[in-house]
């Protein structure tokens, strides 16, 4: 192995101070030969033939080569150890040595390469012919051996130590001339190495054994040589580009990135090491840009046209597709000495280049949404007037220091309102009243300490919250050097005006979080303005908002928005066996301030306010989740949730409803929805789309609150149901009232005729669940087998049963195997039912 092309660069001291000791030893070895050749010279004509033909077997084998580069430097796989171990086996060594290194000095005569390159390689061959001639000195060795069992083990020894010194001779040389660690060459391509190791073998044995069978069989060695030659430099050529396409891969692979810092790094590391460059650098068109470096580091990122260090050739690539198009920039493989690429170096150098502008263009055009997209965050967040945080930033800062439950300090808000900012828009323009406002900001800007949140909530009003506060009573210090602050005259073109303002300081609350410490701090304002001061601290004595009589209009937004609407769930149980067939899911306010509110009072508001589809997703959401979990459990309970009439209004409200099945992977007769008597007439044509739509799906659908309105069997007739739900009044007073007793026998027989379902709500103790029972109902819901749960605790009530059966509520009325008689029964009727929020879906 040897180095082929000279590098111009000075060389490296320790390269140079290595070269001269491989030549100073093999000066000594040749003056040690020339002395024994000397004393015994070879005389006859075959001896000078054999001598001549080392020689030219060495010339041979040194200018018969396979090349691989590294850098700018290209190293050689030669024949030149064949020739030497042939030579040393069938001649005295002393004569192989200096026919090696003539050998050696006339094949580098033909290349004209520089001097040190030049002897090197003659010292390090004449080394590696002295060492195997040794070898077989010491092993007593004779040619011809007396049988080629004989041959092989010597030859072996002797080709091992001339391929040692071969690799530990060549490779520090090669280490030190390319810039790469000694260590990686001698792990690097190893099994090539090898097999170059036992072809050479092979191609000595196969030699030796022709010469000593007969001489003349010598003419089959060279095709033997030129063919095992070919199928190694192949094998060398195959390997090289088999690691070049892998080391591709994952250099593209590695660049599939978004970060642009990243892919620069990646290409320039990756390029070096693919392309064995001394350094690489990239250049983009856009903002200027250079990033160049090796394969270990950047060495160089910025927009300077700052020069590198690595003078030599250089190789560019331009960054665009392969169409031509989207130039982005160039890519330079840079070479302390020549180099030329091969051809599919060439190509892999434009699908590198190829690849990196997809990804350059890919990162700049993240980096252009990620800078819009915070922009847009900014813009979300604050006012563009002055500034300053807005409502909603406020409300979600201070929404997140109240949630935190070790914060330090206290925390406060400053309501300031600016008195008679009217007036200074009547009498100056808009103009002078932005002025006006952005000065203000500025004002309460540098009034505040960094760990406090100042915000403009609309108009003159603006609000500052106080962080970390010592102690509440540092809030009212805090607040009167604020409005100290807009005490001074403004200075409005020339113009000096004085700014009044009010203030009202609130301190967190215990409970309602964010909204209400804004409320406080609003009555607070009030309170000042009204008592004709510059500032008032909440107290709730003096707060006559009447809660009762909140308009809850206002607060349902942020209800749906923080999760504030729950599910609950009733189980509905078959009478005779007390197993749960369904659960009944009715909707939940847990308000932050007024707690639990009747649902009674919120759903018709909900329906008013336009937040109708976002509140009946939510709670079908959680319906459809309770289902799932339950069902994953082993229990398969379907579901009923209540459908607000205004939903049936809306054509997109069965994708809805079928969409959420799927995404929570129910089959759709899992859910049932119930429908109320509220429905017109006249809306019956327009719902009647959507209800046959969902039913066709699989859907389930129920009456509910059957008999109670004056239109159910007119709507029966027109509704597609399943299922009919008997109103919770008639089985509290089927006990005392005929007539209610006899509604319930009506809905009865009208459910078994039409072959539908019946369940009867409100069931509260065993003397109804029996009645309804002998009446011929088979399933109802109420107090008597579970009160409304949450999903979790509905689920663990059903693993614990009753009685030690899991999902039995109730103990059955009859036993096991019993003959039952219910009255008019249909044959074949259902013993299972599925039950239903008002969810204003």
């Amino acid at each position: 192995m040897q180095p082929a092309k000279r590098r111009d660069h000075e060389a490296d001291p320790r390269l140079t101070a290595f070269v001269g000791l491989v030549v100073v030893l093999s000066i000594l070895v040749c003056a040690v030969s020339l002395r024994a050749v000397l004393a015994d010279p070879p005389s006859t004509a075959q001896e000078i033939a054999t001598v001549a033909t080392i020689t030219f077997m060495v010339t041979v084998g040194t200018l018969v080569k396979a090349r691989v580069r590294i850098r700018s430097t290209t190293h050689s796989i030669t024949w030149v150890e064949t020739a030497i171990i042939i030579g040393v086996a069938v001649a005295p060594p002393a004569w192989v040595v200096l026919c090696t290194a003539a050998g050696v000095a006339i094949a580098f005569a033909t290349w004209r390469l520089a001097m040190i390159k030049t002897a090197f390689s003659v010292a390090k061959n004449t080394l590696v012919a002295g060492g195997a001639g040794l070898t077989l000195v010491l092993l007593d060795w004779r040619w011809p051996t007396p049988d080629l069992t004989q041959l092989i083990t010597p030859v072996a020894l002797a080709y091992l130590v001339a391929t040692l010194l071969d690799e530990v001779l060549a490779i520090p040389v090669i280490a030190l001339a390319s810039g790469n660690k000694i260590g990686q060459h001698f792990r690097s391509n190893w099994d090539l190495r090898a097999i170059g190791v036992g072809v050479r073998f092979a191609a000595i044995l196969c030699t030796l054994v022709i010469l000593w069978v007969d001489p003349r069989l010598l003419l089959a060695v060279p095709p033997l040589v030129l063919s095992l030659h070919l199928a190694y430099t192949t094998r060398i050529r195959t390997r090289t580009e088999q690691q070049a396409w892998q080391r591709l891969a994952r250099t593209t692979d590695a660049l599939n990135v978004v970060d642009l810092d990243r892919v620069l790094t990646t290409a320039v590391t990756q390029a070096a090491a693919l392309f064995s460059a001394d350094e690489v650098e990239i250049e983009l068109r856009r903002d200027g840009r250079v990033v160049r470096g090796t394969a270990d580091a950047l060495s160089y990122d910025g927009t300077d046209e700052q020069p590198s260090d690595v003078d030599g050739m250089v190789i560019p690539a331009a960054l665009e597709g392969h169409d031509g198009s989207a130039d982005v920039g160039v890519l330079r493989l840079r070479f302390r000495g020549p180099v030329e690429l091969s051809e599919r170096e060439r190509y892999t150098l434009r699908t590198f280049a190829s690849a990196l502008c997809t990804a350059v263009r890919n990162a700049q055009a993240y980096a252009e949404l990620a800078r819009a997209a915070e922009e847009h965050a900014y813009a979300a967040t604050h006012d563009a007037l002055t500034g300053l945080s807005n409502r909603r930033h406020l409300l979600e800062e201070g929404t997140e220091q109240l949630g935190k439950r070790h914060a330090e300090g206290v925390t406060a808000l400053v309501l300031i309102d600016l008195n008679h900012f009217k007036e200074v828009n009547d009498t100056l323009g808009h103009s002078a009243g932005d002025q006006v406002l952005t000065q203000v900001a500025d004002r309460l800007r540098a009034a505040t300490g960094p760990e406090d949140l100042v915000a403009r909530l609309g108009g003159d009003e603006f609000a500052v919250l106080l962080r970390g506060l010592p102690a509440p009573a540092v809030a009212t210090h805090r607040a009167e050097a604020l409005l100290a602050a807009l005490h001074e005259p403004l200075d409005l073109d020339g113009m000096r005006i004085s700014v009044e303002a009010s203030g009202g300081i609130a301190g967190a609350p215990a409970s309602g979080g964010m909204p209400e410490l804004l409320r406080r701090a609003d009555v607070a304002m009030y309170q000042a303005k009204r008592a004709g001061q510059r500032i008032a601290t909440y107290a709730p004595t003096r707060d006559t908002a009447d809660l009762g009589r909140l308009a809850l209009n206002g607060a349902l937004p942020r209800a749906v928005a923080d999760h504030e609407f729950t599910v609950n769930f009733q189980p509905i149980v078959d009478l005779g066996t007390g197993e749960a067939t369904g659960a009944e899911a009715l909707a939940r306010w847990h308000h932050p301030t007024h707690g639990l509110i009747d649902p009674l009072r919120f759903l018709e508001a909900v329906e008013r306010s336009g937040l109708l589809p976002a509140f009946a997703e939510a709670i079908l959401d959680q319906a459809l989740l309770a289902a799932r979990s339950w069902r994953d459990a082993g229990f398969d309970l379907p579901v009923s949730v209540n459908v607000s009439p205004r939903s049936l209004l809306d054509a997109r409200f069965p994708g809805s409803v079928l969409a959420r099945l799927r995404a929570h992977d129910l089959p759709p007769d899992r859910l049932v929805l119930e429908l109320t008597e509220t429905l017109t007439l006249s809306q019956l044509d327009v719902v009647d789309r959507v209800l046959s739509r969902l039913r066709d799906a699989g859907v389930r659908l129920a009456l509910d609150d059957f008999g109670t309105g004056y239109s159910s069997l007119s709507l029966l007739s027109r509704i597609p149901v399943h299922e009919l739900k008997i109103d919770r009044s008639f089985v509290a007073a089927m006990e005392t009232s005929a007539e209610a007793a006899a509604v319930i026998r009506s809905t009865l027989d009208l459910g078994r005729s039409l072959d539908l379902d019946v369940v009867a709500e409100g069931v509260e103790n065993e003397p109804q669940r029996r009645a309804l029972w002998e009446l011929g109902c088979t399933a109802g819901q109420g107090h008597l087998f579970a009160r409304p749960l949450p999903a979790g605790a509905l689920l663990a009530t059903l693993r614990r049963g009753s009685g030690g059966r899991p999902g039995v509520l109730a103990p059955p009325l009859h036993d096991a195997g019993a003959v039952i008689r219910l009255p008019g029964r249909r044959p074949g009727g259902r013993s299972r039912a599925a039950g239903g929020s008002q969810l204003p879906v």
